[in-house]
């Protein structure tokens, strides 16, 4: 259903890195290909956490991936959480927009409230020209506070049927609350939009990412717009494996910045 570019040139990974990305590249195909498109969500990815325990499937040097910048705009949660869940995806897509309706503000009450969890978003865009418009978009939104809004917004019901053209984009940016629309304009179109965009692609086609959404929680990876289920299993795996490290915790304690808000609320959702 969606492919990654052309020209892209595979960067040089560990092999527990390749391995994983040969699981994320086959799984996030899997789980949303076609055949599957009018279930929107329900791919078939792989299981969160086997019998096996709670490391399995967990591939350590793709932990290394979290930024845990206290001052992200485009994160959600304590920077010190003890499980980061990193998003790939793509304003263009359904079952991204159904992920960010259905499954993660549950994610955000249940885990990010208690300092649990951190989602960091990594834009993904494979849809073409307005797919990449609307990624440098939120990236600009997000220099003013609003990422987190204009996502809610972008990803709205019937929001991607509109398209995500200049004049649309402005309009998501109004609708969000992007104090300053001239700036937010400017930014969108700015090298440094481009640039870091580019880079959120770049990670997320070196772990073999083909489809959206595509996610890892504490180095796990995880396909498709999966069930409740499936990602709070990874997260209690990923948190009780965390809480057996030296000094390991199950919550974060250190106050959250205001681009970092372990709050639903102060985070636009």
């Amino acid at each position: 259903m969606s492919t990654s570019r052309s020209t892209f040139k595979p960067l040089a990974l560990g092999a527990g890195v390749a391995v994983a990305a040969v699981l994320l590249g086959v799984v996030s195909y899997t789980a949303t290909r076609p055949d599957q498109a009018g279930e929107a969500g329900s791919g078939s990815g792989p299981a969160a956490v086997s019998s096996a325990g709670p490391r399995a499937g967990v591939y350590p040097e793709l932990e290394k991936y979290a930024r845990r910048d206290a001052k992200d705009p485009l994160a959600v949660g304590r920077a010190d959480a003890p499980v980061v869940l990193i998003e790939y995806a793509d304003f263009k897509c359904g079952y991204c927009g159904k992920f960010a309706r259905d499954t993660e503000p549950a994610l955000i009450e249940k885990y990010v409230g208690d300092g649990t969890l951190r989602i960091e978003w990594r834009n993904f865009p494979i849809f073409g020209e307005e797919s990449e418009a609307a990624a440098r978009a939120s990236w600009a939104a997000g220099q003013q506070g609003r990422f987190w809004q204009f996502h809610k917004a972008a990803y709205a019901e019937g929001a991607k049927e509109k398209g995500f053209g200049k004049d649309r984009l402005k309009a998501l940016a109004q609708e969000a609350g992007v104090p300053d629309l001239e700036r937010f304009l400017r930014d969108t179109d700015g090298a440094a939009a481009r640039a870091a965009v580019s880079k959120d692609q770049e990670q997320a086609y070196s772990l073999g990412a083909t489809s959206t959404p595509s996610f890892l929680v504490n180095g796990r990876p995880i396909a498709g717009a999966q069930p409740m289920e499936a990602f709070t299993q990874a997260i209690e795996a990923a948190k009780a494996d965390a809480a057996k490290k030296p000094g390991g915790k199950t919550s974060g304690s250190a106050a959250p910045s205001s681009g970092a808000s372990a709050s639903p609320e102060a985070a636009g959702r």
